[in-house]
């Protein structure tokens, strides 16, 4: 503190502080009502209290001069600063039934310690827990705040979110950093449940235009009169029950960033004609007004119809189609690229156990070479992380995934797979395994209930619970008090 003064007298260009002046700074800086502040000499004898310090001990300061500070203030710690010269910050000590936070600093001429004071910063710590709440308080302000900024933005995906090591896959992802650094319309054409939104969101956090909105429009969703509004906004009294003074549509939204047309191949003819003009002129008219606004938007299209064909038909507009296929990019289904299914299961399933009520499971080697080769996967990765689910959901407590908990329409046509008989078990374990499979086979297929689950298995009702309650068998009415 004095050593910084000190050093303010050399910033002055030549004008000094008479020792009074330094006296009365230092003075204040001690005397300050808000901090207690305590000195002792090396021997811990105290050479200095302030006032605040006295009023939180209930003492006379003046009085506690020359004394002892272990005499004066129970708890303390200050002979043990002393002794190994080590500094003690932000700590809680009991003083007079109060919790306070202080800290205890040693005091140093070159390299002989000399002394060490103590600065109480909060004289209970309920203050010190307050500041800790408003400091929490205001994290979650700035993740609320960021969270609506990154709902603002619109995606929560990037390449990294992209997984698989199958050829195609990666040549995907090599386009797509490519498609990145250009304005150029994107087509995106894959099967349901391929992830088309996830490589959308990808693409516009790997381009440019990253820090502008993303702006989904489901094409399917809405009916034509529907659909023109929302994409272009409209003036006042465009239709009845306008509001007053218009709208912006989604193409103003995404101004700087991208607009993701999904489903595009469901869009009327009539409006495909507009957003051709669009794609031509890089210009809108809201609904209900002549004048023309200029939009800088990338526009992604996705679909999971083949165009070419709708083209055919004369469902889809050619000259669109050839304005939107710019940059290709067609998603392999999963049925194409089964490799990468351990994969998308290990990512999956740690994905699910953010979810309330799941915590993190391995999958045995059985289940997933079901997984790989028992299933055509209509579905794709949607499906998968739907199973994966399901499945979680009647694992009970069983930290390990295996073929019994599947769906019963892909455990039951798999039944029969190959296993590996040079790995044996004991007679006693193996048997264990089978009766614990029936049992959550006969759960399965009867819905949980257990009338019929014993009737199924020919055992009492009574030995059917006693056999639910060895293997940790969670039914399905239990399944809310999950988590």
């Amino acid at each position: 503190m004095l050593r910084t003064l000190l050093k303010q007298e050399n910033d002055y260009s030549g004008e000094v502080l008479d020792v009074t002046e330094y006296k009365y700074i230092l003075e204040t800086i001690v005397n300050n009502p808000y901090e207690g502040i305590m000195v002792v000499n090396e021997k811990g004898f105290i050479i200095m209290m302030n006032q605040a310090y006295g009023e939180f001990l209930g003492r006379d300061p003046q009085k506690t001069i020359g004394k002892f500070v272990g005499d004066v203030i129970e708890n303390t710690r200050m002979q043990i600063v002393l002794e190994t010269g080590k500094a003690e910050l932000l700590q809680v000590q009991r003083i007079n039934n109060h919790d306070i936070v202080c800290n205890r600093v040693p005091i140093r001429k070159g390299n002989k310690l000399i002394g060490a004071f103590c600065q109480v910063l909060f004289r209970d710590v309920v203050e010190f827990k307050n500041l800790a709440k408003n400091m929490d308080q205001l994290k979650l302000e700035l993740q609320y705040y960021k969270s609506e900024f990154d709902k603002r933005q619109g995606t929560k995906y990037t390449i990294d979110s992209i997984v698989g090591m199958n050829a195609k896959i990666i040549r995907l992802k090599e386009l797509l950093l490519k498609a990145g650094r250009t304005n150029s319309t994107v087509l995106i054409q894959g099967e349901s449940g391929t992830g088309k939104e996830l490589f959308a969101h990808a693409l516009h956090n790997a381009s440019y235009r990253r820090m502008g909105p993303f702006i989904k429009v489901n094409c399917a969703a809405l009916p034509e009169t529907l659909l023109e509004s929302e994409l272009f906004g409209y003036d006042t009294g465009a239709f009845t029950g306008a509001k007053k003074g218009g709208s912006m549509g989604k193409f103003e939204l995404a101004q700087g960033g991208t607009i993701f047309l999904d489903e595009i191949g469901d869009m009327p003819l009539g409006m495909q004609a507009k957003i051709l003009r669009v794609l031509q002129e890089r210009e809108i008219e809201r609904l209900g007004s002549g004048n023309s606004i200029p939009v800088d938007v990338r526009i992604i299209a996705a679909t999971n119809q083949n165009l070419e064909e709708l083209v055919k038909k004369g469902e889809f507009r050619q000259d669109l189609f050839y304005r939107l296929n710019v940059v290709p990019l067609n998603i392999v289904p999963l049925r194409e690229r089964r490799e990468d299914i351990p994969l998308l299961v290990e990512y999956l399933l740690l994905k699910l156990a953010n979810k309330p009520g799941f915590s993190k499971k391995q999958i045995s080697p059985e289940a997933l070479d079901i997984l790989v080769n028992g299933h055509c996967w209509p579905g794709n990765v949607r499906e998968l992380e739907n199973i994966l689910e399901r499945a979680l959901n009647f694992m009970g407590e069983s930290s390990l995934l295996k073929p019994v908990h599947l769906p019963l329409e892909i455990f039951s046509k798999n039944m029969n797979r190959k296993h590996d008989f040079t790995q044996f078990v004991s007679l006693k374990n193996s048997l264990e395994e089978i009766e614990h499979m029936q049992l959550e086979k006969a759960l399965i297929a009867t819905e949980g209930n257990t009338i019929k689950a014993a009737k199924l298995l020919d055992i009492s009702k009574s030995t059917l619970y006693e056999k639910i309650k060895k293997y940790g068998i969670i039914l399905k009415d239990d399944l809310s008090k999950i988590g």
